[in-house]
């Protein structure tokens, strides 16, 4: 057999082998009990952290990263005394300075008509009727947005978690955030505001 690898100093190398769940020499146990007291707490805090976590991402989507500013790389920009003219109140909290509207509030999230779904800010279409699906969250959900339609940033304006934010590409206007919780075939749920956006039903053809 090989030699023995170095041997700690005996407070060292009883945190080697008197980890938590181990026995610990006598003359060290009060400072291991602390010391796996403190591991619990730490083990504990940490998956509150994340149960709350997974919990606001699903069911908060709460407030993104700062409001847009005019000026950005968009098509679509105006100064903010235009954009508050433009939309209501509610509108304006949700597009620009990234608010999001309570859940259940919207008509939009049991809207079933088939149809298409536009920026409230400047009527870009966004999404249509055949990607929404019914998230039980309370805001219109879906499971993709139409090509070219969207943009996204990251937002970390929750401690411990790193959402990904979802803007009109246009004008930059705030609609809500994407998670990998949807169903398929993309797996994704785009949850969105409904004030921020206007809903067109397909008109059918008659005659």
């Amino acid at each position: 057999m090989g030699p023995a690898g170095p041997r700690l100093p005996d407070r060292e190398q009883h945190f080697v082998n008197g980890a938590c769940g181990l026995a610990p020499r006598p003359h060290m146990r009060v400072v291991h009990q602390r010391r796996c007291k403190m591991n619990r707490r730490t083990i504990m805090t940490g998956a509150l952290a994340a149960l709350a976590a997974t919990v606001t991402a699903r069911f908060l989507p709460g407030r993104a990263a700062g409001p847009n500013k005019a000026g950005s790389a968009f098509e679509i920009t105006r100064s903010d005394e235009d954009w508050r003219k433009r939309l209501t109140p509610e509108q304006y909290r949700v597009l620009r300075e990234h608010d999001t509207e309570r859940a259940g509030s919207s008509p939009l999230d049991k809207e079933y008509r088939p149809g298409i779904y536009h920026c409230a800010g400047c009527d870009l279409p966004l999404f249509t009727s055949e990607t929404k699906f019914d998230s039980g969250t309370g805001w219109p959900s879906f499971w993709a947005p139409l090509d070219g339609a969207i943009g996204t940033a990251e937002d970390r304006s929750y401690l411990f978690l790193i959402r990904t934010e979802v803007h009109c590409r246009r004008c930059g206007g705030h609609l809500g955030h994407v998670f990998p919780d949807g169903p398929k075939p993309t797996g994704l749920r785009y949850c969105m505001n409904g004030v921020a956006l206007t809903f067109k039903p397909k008109i059918s053809a008659t005659g």
